[in-house]
């Protein structure tokens, strides 16, 4: 029996559109809902939120569970850590600040198995093998594991055309945030300038065959990405929708009551 198959990284590498939310509430109770609203794929973030292996892992679990595929950020791509998310059953990573063809390179390495690379063999103990019952897990694990860059900085940017050439990473996320404060344009994500600079680095992802992503929240940014060919794209995150419902509903009420 080989690895699960991954259909979010199955349906990238053919072009397919998979939209996408962000989870920073770090609740398996919030994660089980949004599993169930219709996104294509969740990112269960390990950067921004407080989340440990353990709520990552239940996080896992619940989205298991419906037919959302389930990706994560950790907060560093280490391999240490890198280890222990796919050993915990994440088959499609987000790398955050990946600055260099050299650093991409050892990201394809920290997820692949000896020989060819240094993830550690362990599946015995991990969930990714359903605890050894997948017979197969060590020989077909790989392709199943989808392995994506997040270039957020003019480091990165600089470099993204030797990340582009680095085989078994299937795909390069344009982080617009964090671009934008290293441009000097902290807080203004769709500046005119930092938009260039998405859709610029957007085209050359599509170009040199590799899938392109992005979160944002501004839909006129969404359509362009998407027009020029990403492939998955974030349009929301739990904990601004959240708040903003909250906010709009107390405020509501207020008025209701003067």
């Amino acid at each position: 029996m080989p690895a699960p198959h991954n259909p979010f990284k199955a349906a990238i590498a053919k072009g397919e559109l998979q939209l996408g939310c962000w989870l920073g509430l770090a609740d398996p109770y919030i994660a089980e809902i949004s599993a169930g609203a219709g996104f294509d794929w969740l990112l269960i973030d390990g950067e921004h939120a407080p989340n440990d292996l353990r709520s990552i892992t239940a996080q896992l679990q619940v989205i298991a569970g419906r037919s959302t595929h389930a990706m994560v950020r950790p907060p560093v791509g280490e391999t240490w850590i890198i280890k222990q998310l796919l050993d915990a059953g994440a088959q499609s990573l987000l790398i955050p600040m990946v600055e260099s063809g050299i650093q991409a390179q050892e990201l394809v390495d920290a997820v692949t198995y000896p020989p060819y690379g240094v993830r550690g063999v362990g599946s015995a103990l991990a969930r990714a093998s359903d605890f050894a019952a997948i017979e197969d897990y060590l020989t077909s694990a790989r392709e199943q594991i989808c392995l994506l860059a997040q270039v957020e900085n003019q480091k990165g940017m600089d470099a993204l055309e030797d990340i582009l050439t680095i085989d078994g990473l299937d795909g390069v996320f344009i982080g617009p945030s964090d671009l934008a404060a290293d441009m000097g344009y902290i807080g203004q994500p769709v500046h005119s300038e930092v938009m260039a600079a998405v859709l610029d680095a957007t085209k050359q992802i599509v170009a040199a065959g590799k899938a392109a992503g992005i979160l944002t929240l501004d839909q006129d940014l969404q359509a362009q990405c998407r027009d020029l060919g990403a492939t998955f794209i974030a349009t929301e995150i739990d904990v601004t929708l959240f708040a903003r419902n909250m906010r709009t509903s107390a405020a509501d009420a207020a008025k209701r009551f003067k």
